[in-house]
């Protein structure tokens, strides 16, 4: 049974910074391609940035290019979203999701097996 736990979340001035983190046990982390989506309310979930198994391949929406970053360490099982510029409209719950198969990242929540419980994050003008 994979699990994975977020934390990091916060209220920010809009323009600060937050890295959130998730943790995962239960599973073989290193072959999981990975993922951040967020959720406002009355909104529905929407795709933020993955990471492939390797690491060496990432996506992000357009609308965080330039200001997140994804990363991952599999020695600590723990990947991380960096992020920088906060603006109000980043204000969600952010949730990490795991792809077991690992070949490919998808923008699609369909695509993955194993979610976490979510980090609210808050940012205020």
């Amino acid at each position: 049974q994979v699990q994975l736990v977020e934390s990091g979340g916060g209220l920010v001035q809009a323009g600060a910074s937050l890295r959130l983190s998730c943790a995962a046990s239960g599973g073989t982390f290193s072959r999981y391609a990975l993922a951040w989506f967020r959720q406002g309310p009355g909104n529905e979930r929407e795709f933020v940035s993955a990471i492939s198994s390797s690491g060496g391949r990432t996506n992000y929406a357009d609308s965080v290019k330039g200001r997140f970053t994804i990363s991952r360490d599999n020695a600590k099982d723990t990947v991380y979203l960096q992020m920088n510029s906060l603006k109000p409209e980043d204000t969600a719950v952010y949730y990490c999701a795991a792809d077991r198969r690992g070949i490919f990242i998808y923008v699609s929540s369909a695509h993955y097996d194993y979610w976490g419980q979510g980090t609210q994050v808050t940012v205020f003008s």
